[in-house]
């Protein structure tokens, strides 16, 4: 259990014990300082426990595993491990150039539920179509992936900016970092997940698993 959860837990408790207080003794409220004692056991209380929740549920909705506990997502969770360096995603998770318990939200951050407005709705779209509808298969992109995702991690880099594949043409690089070259759909970068591939696949094992 996480420093967050132990407090956030010690805060329900808390919460939970004064209320009954307040229940089995309510002549306490007639007071000022019983008064001011409910105040934080009915208000307080509560929305800080619900604040901190939402905080730690946040927190967890951005890990590897939370994305991929969804069934349709296996696949995608499988591709990280396939042992073969034209697979993108694949080796950056296994080279830790993402960490690997963000790896999803690390580069697919356009699409969770803490981007811009439209992203946020997408991400609730995304909670619905797995309760209560239909995941729709296969799964795509709504846009071509933009380059903005990669520059996160790679703008500045000298291994990114000194490269001579990105320097064939004079301003290729210029291009790729105004989102005008993509680096997935040139056929520099295009093999991601390829989940299609996976039957056909050697798989890297993971340390520790």
């Amino acid at each position: 259990m996480s420093g967050n959860t132990t407090i956030l837990v010690s805060v329900i408790a808390v919460s939970i014990i004064l209320i009954g207080w307040l229940v089995l003794r309510p002549a306490i409220t007639a007071t000022r300082g019983g008064k001011i004692l409910a105040f934080v056991a009915l208000l307080i209380f509560p929305v800080l426990a619900g604040g901190m929740g939402v905080q730690e549920q946040i927190q967890h909705s951005k890990t590897t595993n939370f994305c991929l506990s969804c069934h349709v997502m296996e696949d995608y969770g499988k591709s990280l491990h396939v042992d073969d360096r034209s697979f993108t995603p694949a080796i950056h998770f296994q080279n830790n150039l993402v960490p690997r318990d963000q790896a999803c939200f690390t580069c697919h951050t356009d699409y969770t539920m803490y981007g811009d407005v439209s992203a946020k709705l997408r991400g609730l779209k995304h909670v619905y179509a797995y309760y209560l509808g239909k995941p729709s298969q296969p799964i795509k992109l709504y846009t071509p992936y933009n380059n903005r995702e990669c520059l996160h991690c790679h703008l500045g880099a000298r291994g990114f900016e000194e490269s001579e594949a990105h320097s064939k043409e004079p301003d290729m690089l210029a291009r790729i970092k105004t989102n005008q070259l993509g680096c997935t759909s040139t056929g520099c970068h295009n093999i991601v997940h390829n989940v299609t591939q996976l039957k056909e696949a050697s798989f890297w094992k993971e340390p520790g698993k």
